[in-house]
């Protein structure tokens, strides 16, 4: 998956559950297990060897910050490739790159290289095992307000699938759990369940996939690959907008999965009816089952999830207080939680200085939990990028510069606030919902065809969320 501590930061939420007898439905399929001299368990068998001459050449708490998250994922040559959430990649690579190779030679393997880097191509096949994080399990969720019912039915379609939920949809901005409760599904089959074939993808990679094979043998082994198999979790399905191709091969992929009574899990970052460039009958199609938000963690949660990264990380702090500020500061989401102790936990090492409160005012300043944005704001930015006047942007000219900018101030609106269609029209000149949804349609579509028009957008946002003044 692409991943996104995912990317990969929401390594958390917690619910313990046992394992239940599998459905009588699931019962009734079979897959072989893994060899053990498969390549996947001989690289398995490498890193953990290597893992355990990296715990005993560093400090617990540097292991555990640093060097316990990364992944084997592919060999090349004499090239190992390692994964690693996106928070600490950089500083991983360029910290500890040669410690890994020197423990690679200690361990006798005929590996001298280390790479941070996608592994090859070639080598991809190993890619849907590997990716999926072991971290992410149903133990490991917090669960708070936002989240309960995200987590009760992902937990019901993991003990029985297709019986359940199906489809089951989860939505929600980046960040919140929706990855970990996917891949926690995977992982609980996988354990429990060695008889169902599971696959565990990114929209992404389901298009990467699919173009690939279009270019080289045929597309009757990508058909095989996603069809015939037992659950399917698509990650991030928002990314098939805007891809015909992809959408009419999904199309038929998840009828083929559902009319054979497989189970389909999938994510988004809104509700099916909002990915306004997707067929129609996917958005419907997605509907079929249960359609469940995730929603940003309250104080509460926040401070467990703090807790708990503090207590995996090893970390000692003896200012009570200095957890709690750090959950004031952040409350967007739980991927900007856990990189924001992470940076604090770095600087107290690195400055040799305790996790405090007055640290985390000097090193957070910038992560600081900003005002929500307002449409006003979001309109003065955009007015002010196309060179238009706050009237000409809300009135009716339909001149090509008020227009377009008048576009993607409600496209910046949908997506930087909470308000719903109808609101938002009335904020712009009393236009109804479908002339939004509309203007959503046209900015979308434009995105991916039109670097100008994206290159302009990804800097009104920036513009808005970090505005001139702002402490950095």
């Amino acid at each position: 998956m692409a991943a996104e501590y995912t990317d990969e930061a929401e390594n958390l939420f917690c619910g313990i559950c046992e394992a239940p007898e599998l459905a009588p439905q699931a019962r009734r399929y079979g897959r072989r297990p893994v060899p053990d001299d498969s390549p996947i368990n001989e690289l398995d068998a490498l890193w953990q060897a290597v893992q355990e001459r990296l715990q005993g050449s560093v400090p617990e708490s540097t292991y555990r910050l640093w060097l316990e998250p990364l992944e084997a994922t592919a060999v090349e040559g004499e090239t190992l490739f390692l994964s690693a959430p996106d928070g600490i990649r950089a500083w991983t690579e360029r910290r500890y790159s040669n410690l890994i190779a020197e423990a690679l030679k200690a361990v006798d393997s005929p590996l001298r290289h280390v790479s941070f880097a996608e592994p090859p191509e070639a080598l991809s096949d190993l890619g849907a095992e590997l990716e999926l994080n072991p971290n992410y399990t149903f133990d490991r969720f917090v669960i708070g307000p936002g989240n309960r019912m995200a987590h009760g039915a992902a937990l019901a379609v993991a003990e029985a699938p297709s019986e359940a939920y199906n489809p089951l949809f989860l939505h929600g901005p980046p960040g919140l759990g929706k990855t970990h409760l996917l891949a926690a599904i995977a992982n609980y089959l996988r354990l429990n369940a060695p008889g169902l074939s599971v696959r565990y993808t990114t929209a992404e990679s389901f298009t990467n996939e699919f173009v690939t094979a279009l270019k080289t043998s045929g597309n009757n082994a990508f058909k095989a690959r996603y069809r015939d198999i037992d659950v399917l979790l698509i990650d991030d399905v928002q990314f098939l907008q805007g891809k015909p191709a992809t959408e009419e091969e999904f199309f038929h992929t998840f009828n083929a999965l559902y009319e054979g009574g497989s189970q389909l899990v999938l994510s988004a970052d809104r509700i099916p009816s909002e990915l306004s460039t997707l067929a129609s009958r996917l958005r419907d199609r997605f509907e079929w089952g249960l359609t469940v938000p995730v929603e940003p963690p309250n104080l509460a949660t926040r401070l467990t999830v703090l807790r708990r990264l503090v207590e995996e990380a090893g970390v000692e702090i003896d200012d009570e207080g200095a957890l709690r500020e750090l959950a004031n500061r952040i409350d967007a989401n739980v991927r900007q939680l856990h990189g924001a102790l992470t940076k604090v936990i770095a600087h107290a090492s690195l400055m040799a200085r305790p996790l405090s409160s007055d640290l985390i005012s000097e090193v957070i300043p910038s992560i600081r939990s900003r005002r929500p944005t307002s449409v006003e704001e979001i309109q003065q930015r955009v007015a002010e990028g196309f060179g238009v006047s706050r009237a000409e942007l809300v009135g009716s000219s339909r001149a090509a510069t008020p227009l377009r900018a008048r576009q993607v101030a409600i496209f910046l609106t949908r997506d930087l606030t909470d308000l719903s269609l109808p609101q938002i029209g009335r904020l712009y000149g009393g236009r109804d919902h479908t002339t939004v949804l509309n203007s959503l349609r046209r900015v979308e579509a434009s995105l991916d065809e039109d670097q100008e028009l994206a290159e302009k957008v990804r800097e009104l946002r920036g513009a808005i969320h970090n505005p001139v003044g702002d402490e950095r």
